[in-house]
């Protein structure tokens, strides 16, 4: 069974300026991706790539086992079978709700496309807006709309180019939650280009982790979160902080903090100067732990701070406390080690 996308070293160029860098990813069919990273990284030139709105300078894109791009050939997007959800939804304000999901239905039979308008709006809980106008509605309740009307041709891949970013960070990720619900219930391939990770976690079963052109990791949001594969991508994905040590073995390293254990090889080898990504939930705090760290930051988060801790040698670790305990700045506090994952990276190494 081929691949429903599969992006196989992939560059794009303008000019002499190369945008993205051999990239190669691949997504099942149904499976949910996002293209993730800063500013400028290229994910946006990669998902204009894939839908055939810039051509490739080297490598090869298939759509469910066909090719559409390649280096010197270009499939035009009309004949891609792709779907489109933009930053701006891109409505037609002079359209019902309904006359803009069965925009692209034309070549439909009038019952046929009159029932698959029908079950989008159901699909997407706005039965009750079919003969309103996109200016009535709310910005989330146009993005549904927007998001019926790019799947109401049944595309091989939809594409959503950062299509909550004019929202806030909280109606954001409820709204990538529900349209990951949508895709799912209709068996919808989809890449999502962003820069929120809880965007990106709340919506996808796997996650580019871009950098100037490139993937530096292709994952779950765990894996991503627990099993970084570069300093990059341990400073991009959540929050930490990085702690001096000395491996000991393929499982153990020495820090100020004693003995630090994994369940997985770090990869590093014995004697070897690196430093251990500590998350704020491998912090423990416990009253009755004799090892501890001066408060000398705090964040209050609802059901948890986020203690900023100082340690003896002025190193710096995070920490999530139950908010219950209210600890202030000064304040010296038990704390103790909870790693499953044993993150490791050289001393020299330096994020991209």
């Amino acid at each position: 069974m081929p691949k429903q996308l599969d992006v196989q070293n992939v560059s794009v160029a303008y000019g002499n300026a190369t945008i993205v860098h051999d990239v190669s990813l691949a997504l099942d069919k149904g499976v949910i991706g996002c293209l993730l990273g800063p500013s400028g990284c290229g994910k946006t030139t990669l998902l204009r790539a894939v839908a055939g709105f810039e051509p490739i300078s080297g490598g090869e894109i298939k759509l469910h086992g066909r090719a559409v791009s390649k280096r010197g050939m270009t499939l035009p997007p009309e004949k891609r079978r792709v779907g489109m959800v933009f930053q701006d939804f891109a409505l037609f304000p002079h359209l019902s709700v309904e006359r803009n999901i069965g925009f692209g239905l034309r070549h439909l039979g009038g019952k046929e496309r009159k029932h698959r308008i029908g079950a989008l709006l159901e699909l997407v809980g706005m039965s009750h807006a079919a003969t309103q106008y996109p200016h009535q509605l709310s910005g989330g309740q146009q993005q549904r709309i927007a998001l019926a009307r790019a799947m109401a041709p049944r595309p091989d891949i939809l594409l959503l180019d950062e299509p909550f970013s004019s929202m806030d960070a909280e109606l954001r990720e409820q709204l990538a939650r529900e349209v990951r619900e949508v895709l799912r219930r209709d068996g919808v391939t989809a890449i999502l280009v962003t820069h929120d990770q809880y965007e990106a976690f709340a919506m996808a079963d796997r996650i580019a982790v871009m950098s100037q052109g490139r993937i530096h990791q292709w994952g779950t949001g765990f894996e991503l979160y627990h099993e970084p594969t570069d300093r990059f991508v341990a400073d991009f994905i959540g929050q930490g902080a990085m702690l001096p040590g000395r491996v000991i073995d393929g499982l153990q390293v020495e820090t100020e903090l004693g003995v630090l254990a994994g369940r997985a090889p770090h990869g590093q080898t014995a004697d070897r100067s690196v430093e251990i990504l500590l998350r704020p939930d491998d912090v423990i705090h416990d009253d009755a732990s004799p090892m501890k760290a001066e408060v000398v930051g705090r964040a209050f988060r609802g059901a948890e701070y986020l203690y900023t801790l100082r340690l003896a040698s002025s190193e710096r670790i995070l920490c999530l406390v139950q908010s219950h305990h209210n600890h202030g700045i000064g304040e010296r506090i038990g704390i103790r080690m909870e790693l499953e994952h044993l993150v490791a990276f050289p001393t020299h190494e330096v994020a991209a």
